[in-house]
């Protein structure tokens, strides 16, 4: 049994390996388990390998070097681990015994997911810091709509202001109504602390059962678009980018949202059209918006969005604790064993 691993200047691959020999891979215990460890750039420091990030995320595996030896080494390799290196449709093509591929993150900008469905390979990631996230989008909630980094920076700069522009629509979170679009693991921690907090919650996903949702003891109403949209006071964002999503929230969505409601996103900044959201913000159209994720990263020193006095943004922060990517391939283990018991999965994308 061939299992290759990929690591990166985040994770690398001892660590990967380290994790991986826990893995309870199905007829382990009949072969020999031979492992072959590459490194993608894990000698760059993290302000560089953010470059290359950075790249995959706007252009797929393709956009970047894969490395050297790798695609030889999965012709007859069962199993692919991996952090954020590339899985390109070229790695892919020849790889004729692979079964899955682990990958102990939550985004999948990195990997051909067409080429992967075409040769019928399992895919499976972890949310390495849903935790995190999920503490950040709260943490934003309250940032925006009680002005907290505003007023902060007003005193930086030696005003003691304490009038802004969502004075009429200002109250406890207790009094809003939360939706979130995306009901998936971060969207339901989430939930889990509106919950905890007496917020009324309301949610849109088109692939979660409500009767999973009841299982898991979440009070969260399943509506459909239009009626998440129209009746949150706050709406978070949960959902991958996707050539279906991407732009999902576009001035008929801002048409829709109540004049006093904000807008949250921790996800990825193109399932938003930027054109449509400043517009929505300058003319008030709704309260505010607070976002970590930026469609230009970082942010051009000119970009409208900074002259905007209701909006709270952040440089793609909510994931960044010092343990949520270290301990990101003991979860793949966790997760993986799981499934291989069990046949199941939440962190199943392809099967």
């Amino acid at each position: 049994m061939k299992i290759v691993i990929i690591g990166d200047a985040l994770v690398s691959s001892a660590t990967l390996r380290d994790a991986a020999k826990d893995i309870d891979f199905p007829g382990r215990d009949e072969s020999e388990l031979d492992v072959v460890s590459y490194e993608w750039y894990s000698d760059l420091e993290k302000e560089k390998f953010q470059e290359k990030i950075l790249l995959i995320e706007k252009n797929g595996p393709e956009a970047v070097e894969i490395p050297a030896g790798v695609t030889e080494a999965l012709k007859d390799a069962d199993y692919l681990l991996v952090h954020i290196a590339p899985v390109s449709k070229s790695m892919l093509e020849t790889a004729a015994k692979l079964k899955l591929i682990g990958t102990c993150r939550g985004g999948l900008e990195h990997i051909a997911l067409n080429s992967v469905k075409e040769k019928n390979i399992t895919l499976i990631h972890v949310i390495r810091n849903a935790e995190p996230v999920a503490d950040f989008t709260l943490s934003l909630m309250y940032a925006e709509t009680r002005n907290i980094a505003r007023a902060h920076h007003e005193i930086k700069n030696g005003k003691w202001r304490k009038s802004f522009s969502n004075d009429e629509h200002k109250t406890v979170l207790a009094n809003h109504t939360v939706g979130l679009i995306g009901l998936g693991y971060i969207g339901k921690l989430v939930a889990k602390r509106l919950n905890a907090l007496g917020v009324r919650v309301i949610a849109h996903d088109p692939f979660i059962d409500k009767s999973l949702v009841i299982k898991e003891g979440l009070r969260v109403e399943l509506l459909d678009m239009d009626s998440v949209i129209s009746q949150s006071d706050i709406l978070s964002l949960h959902m991958r980018l996707t050539p279906e999503t991407e732009n999902m929230i576009n001035k008929d969505v801002f048409n829709k949202m109540k004049a006093g409601s904000y807008i949250i996103n921790t996800a990825r900044a193109g399932v938003v059209h930027k054109a449509d959201l400043i517009d929505a913000l300058k003319n008030r159209r709704i309260a505010g918006a607070a976002l970590d994720v930026s469609w230009d990263e970082p942010i051009n020193t000119d970009d409208p969005l900074l002259q905007l006095d209701n909006i709270t943004l952040t440089p793609h922060i909510a994931g960044d604790t010092i343990d949520a990517i270290p301990k990101a391939p003991y979860l793949l283990k966790t997760v993986l064993n799981d499934y291989f018991k069990t046949g199941h999965s939440d962190m199943l994308i392809i099967q």
